[in-house]
């Protein structure tokens, strides 16, 4: 089974999704807009990715530039609780097998979770 956290607006996370679907795997799609990812999930989602919380944001998105988040002295707890607040920040799509993770970005990197 394979956990996409899905944006259906986003042509890069409809591809993840269509490529794993042609690969007949067993996806179970989240719509992280309107079931965003709390703390803890996206805790766990950093470890997975073994990316910092910052690696995962939308920088160009203006939910970042407006509070500042590129401020440096943001800790990560700041920063995964404003991942938290703005579902919109999260990078996309991300994609879950397990205790594997990646970041579709090339679609075709979420092929690399049925391997494991």
């Amino acid at each position: 089974m394979i956990r996409l956290y899905h944006n259906p607006r986003c042509s890069k996370s409809r591809e993840a999704l269509s490529l794993l679907e042609n690969a007949s795997a067993e996806v179970e799609v989240i719509d992280y807009l309107k079931t965003p990812p709390g703390v803890e999930e996206l805790t766990r989602l950093l470890q997975l990715l073994e990316l910092e919380p910052r690696q995962l944001m939308r920088r160009k998105e203006e939910e970042y530039s407006a509070p500042d988040l590129d401020d440096i002295t943001l800790t990560p707890e700041q920063l995964i609780r404003a991942l938290a607040d703005n579902p919109r920040l999260l990078e996309r799509p991300i994609a879950v097998a397990g205790e594997h993770a990646v970041i579709g970005r090339p679609p075709e990197r979420v092929l690399a979770l049925l391997e494991s």
